[in-house]
């Protein structure tokens, strides 16, 4: 199985460049993946027309989309925008076995994420059945990414939704926002940041690209893409066993102290 992961393609920006995004949709339609992920940040202020300036791009991609709003798509109450243009704004599918599970992690007119208490038991209950591998879709970051500066951003409930996420048995997360490919393990779960696919909005020496990943067996890897360059860069390789996942106690809401 094929899965694309992009991320803040940023339409409305004058950071955008179309070149970029022309060029990604030719390279997807190429590859022909089995899903393309786009976690967030489509737009810039989250106005209406951002919104059909991207979906101009993104009917041209052939494969099916599975998408989640970003901060920027939220801004000026623009998700709104997103149920009507885009669709649920949280949402699950099923793709050969793999289960992926799309959550809408922004909150309107702020930067920081978060996903509440209130969403951990639909995101606990998505995951209970069995799946080849289990993907979890937010467009903020929920670990820290290396080269991005004075961290101020990731999801503000993280610690929790991390708890979640390792006792639902998630074995990668895809993320994005800070614009900086990154591959974090924690324990058995594997959380894999996207840089921006189409805004010239990079940090240092960094490029727009993109993410795939490969999923075979029991076998998961995770590559970089940048736009023109036909040589993936691996990011992360790893093995699926639902046998080797390390044993945990209780959630710490669900955990009984000694009075």
């Amino acid at each position: 199985m094929l899965i694309a992961h992009i991320s803040d393609p940023h339409l409305g920006s004058p950071y955008f460049v179309p070149n970029l995004m022309n060029r990604v949709i030719v390279e997807l339609n190429e590859m022909a993946p089995d899903v393309v992920v786009v976690s967030g940040d489509l737009t810039t202020e989250g106005y209406r027309p951002e919104y059909k300036a991207w979906l101009a791009y993104a009917e041209r991609i052939e494969a099916p989309l599975l998408t989640v709003p970003g901060n920027h798509d939220s801004r000026n109450v623009g998700y709104v925008h997103f149920e009507d243009l885009i669709g649920p704004r949280m949402w699950s599918q099923d793709i050969q076995g793999v289960r992926i599970v799309g959550v809408d992690s922004s909150e309107p007119d702020l930067n920081e994420g978060r996903i509440g208490r209130v969403h951990y038991p639909w995101i606990t209950k998505e995951f209970q059945q069995p799946a080849a591998l289990k993907i979890l879709v937010l467009h903020h970051h929920l670990l820290p990414i290396p080269g991005t500066g004075r961290e101020r951003s990731t999801v503000m409930d993280a610690g929790d939704v991390l708890e979640v996420l390792i006792h639902a048995g998630v074995d990668v997360v895809l993320s994005g926002h800070k614009h900086v490919p990154y591959v974090w393990q924690l324990e058995d779960m594997f959380v894999a940041n996207a840089g921006t696919v189409s805004s010239m909005r990079v940090r240092g020496h960094g490029k727009p690209c993109y993410n795939v990943l490969e999923f075979d067996g029991a076998q998961v890897r995770i590559l970089r893409r940048f736009p023109f360059d036909p040589e993936p860069h691996q990011m992360a390789s790893f093995a699926v066993a639902e046998a080797q996942k390390l044993p945990r106690e209780e959630p710490m809401e669900r955990a009984v102290t000694d009075a």
